[in-house]
């Protein structure tokens, strides 16, 4: 099996930084998915000590910098683009990962299995910026979708701005046979709740 993932030199240079740091040597990287092929899939980055490596692993060789990657992942992490960005509050990790989720529900899935993909794919990762979450809870007869939120959205203020300007318009806009969204939240409840008797 043949992959491609690019690593920019300035992440490259960021991570020979890191291992020079640990003092191993011939310490190498792993990239790794959590639940690859699916809405939940995520990316880690990890040391990979000599002997450590699976002779199932794919290795993939930079300029300063050895990869290995576990087989089960790799089909997902072909054509991920690993950036290192900095700006004046420091530098953060970009990865970008076509394949990761695996291939988008076909217009011939159920609606559920759509509605989630796109929860999953597009909304969470927007939501999780602010600690929170929503589900699909059910779609009613006449395809209505009732969510639940969860996090930090449980109980927040802005959460009927939140559904009407983000959630909504992005689900009808790509399924317009949705009719309605029906928030089941409790938000007097939570961690943190907006609506709670003072």
């Amino acid at each position: 099996m043949t992959i491609h993932i690019h690593i920019s030199e300035v992440a490259q240079s960021h991570f020979c930084h890191l291992i020079d740091k640990e003092g191993v040597q011939n310490l190498a990287l792993r990239i790794f998915l959590d639940n690859p092929g699916s809405p939940l899939a995520e990316v880690g980055i990890s040391f990979c000590p000599p002997g450590e490596e699976k002779p199932t692993d794919l290795m993939l060789s930079y300029d300063s910098l050895t990869v290995y990657i576990d087989k089960l992942s790799a089909p997902f992490l072909d054509e991920a683009d690993i950036d290192y960005k900095t700006d004046e509050l420091g530098g953060q990790l970009s990865i970008s990962a076509p394949k990761i989720k695996g291939a988008k529900p076909t217009s011939e899935a159920g609606l559920f299995e759509r509605v989630t993909y796109i929860l999953e794919t597009e909304i969470n990762p927007n939501l999780a910026h602010h600690g929170g979450m929503v589900k699909l809870v059910e779609i009613t007869a006449d395809n209505a979708l009732v969510l639940q939120f969860g996090g930090g959205c449980q109980g927040c203020g802005m959460v009927d701005v939140t559904l009407k300007q983000g959630i909504e318009r992005t689900l009808m806009e790509q399924l317009p046979e949705i009719t309605a969204i029906i928030d089941s939240t409790d938000h007097t409840s939570g961690d943190n709740p907006y609506y709670s008797e003072r």
